[in-house]
């Protein structure tokens, strides 16, 4: 299974949120049967998060093999190298066992990584983080994340301005070098050492996508995304949590909260993720290359699945 200067190759399939990936990469699972899939959603991670992500359910998850979903609790800190180390090592296992990954996702911060890991920076400042988290605890998280997006505009875009780790180490690469990281991180780029990618990238009319979040929507609201948020909250998991800070979940618990009514939470999840797939699409035209572009408006759901599995069996010379 080796091919592309004798680089396995990964097969990625991406898109806007909504827009149908995930039942195409089960589809061709079934229909491969030697497909495993990886994860490449930055909130299907998180454990107990199930309806607000849209995770595979149990019955899926143990007839396809899938990794990177439910891989830590919802009060741990994950970041993008940490996904980008257990991807990997997930990626050379199954390739191992003479399987077929197929990497599959929306968050692009998380795929574009993967094909051109990010630079690492400089070693800790431990008395500059210990000051910055003195001053995020009597200031607040957004003092920081403001501080941030005056220096560097292009990093703080890419995070969420509740997540202190990456705010604090943002800023101390820029103290200790002089240089954002988003532009040392672009002088820096290389290719992923161990793997090469083939990509298939699914978009759609804008009206069609909204539509569809807008269904999807609804749908998530039915299977019980409200009483999913309250557990997670009798837990003890706290609504200023990043994972809690997801789409759907950030909603509603402001409407647990009191601060909206239901059908304000409901509407406002609907516009914020519509919102989140315009970004999508943004991130991956401008950040990631060479995509073969399917309009799954003007194609056959057969058609597509035979074309993504020719040329998977095409590259792994599978006859």
């Amino acid at each position: 299974m080796k091919n592309y200067n004798d680089k396995q190759v990964v097969f990625i399939l991406l898109g806007p949120t909504g827009i149908g990936k995930t039942k195409l990469s089960l589809k061709l699972a079934k229909q491969m049967n030697n497909i495993e899939i990886i994860s490449a959603d930055s909130m299907q991670i998180y454990k107990y998060m199930n309806i607000g992500t849209d995770k595979p359910n149990q019955t899926i998850l143990s007839t396809i093999k899938h990794h990177m979903v439910d891989i830590i609790e919802p009060d741990k800190n994950f970041d993008v190298s940490q996904y980008c180390e257990i991807a990997t090592e997930a990626l050379l296992d199954v390739f191992s066992r003479k399987k077929i990954p197929l990497l599959v996702g929306g968050t692009g911060l998380y795929i574009s990584s993967m094909i051109s890991p990010l630079f690492s920076g400089p070693g800790k400042d431990l008395k500059f983080r210990r000051v910055f988290n003195k001053i995020a605890n009597k200031r607040g998280v957004n003092y920081l994340y403001e501080k941030l997006s005056v220096i560097d505009p292009v990093c703080a875009n890419q995070i969420h301005s509740n997540d202190l780790q990456r705010i604090i180490r943002a800023l101390e690469v820029y103290k200790i070098t002089g240089k954002t990281i988003s532009t040392l991180r672009k002088s820096n780029a290389v290719k992923n050492k161990y793997f090469n990618f083939y990509i298939f990238g699914f978009y759609r009319k804008r009206e069609t996508i909204y539509k569809k979040i807008n269904i999807r929507v609804d749908n998530m609201i039915e299977l019980g995304l409200i009483d999913e948020v309250k557990t997670l909250r009798e837990i003890g998991y706290k609504d200023d949590l990043n994972s809690m800070q997801g789409l759907g979940y950030k909603q509603i618990n402001r409407y647990l909260n009191g601060e909206y009514d239901k059908d304000t939470a409901i509407n406002r999840i609907k516009i914020d993720t519509r919102h989140y797939a315009k970004r999508q699409m943004t991130w991956f035209k401008n950040k990631i290359k060479d995509v073969q572009w399917i309009n799954l408006d003007q194609c056959e759901e057969d058609e597509i699945l035979s074309q993504i599995e020719n040329k998977i069996k095409e590259i792994y010379k599978i006859y």
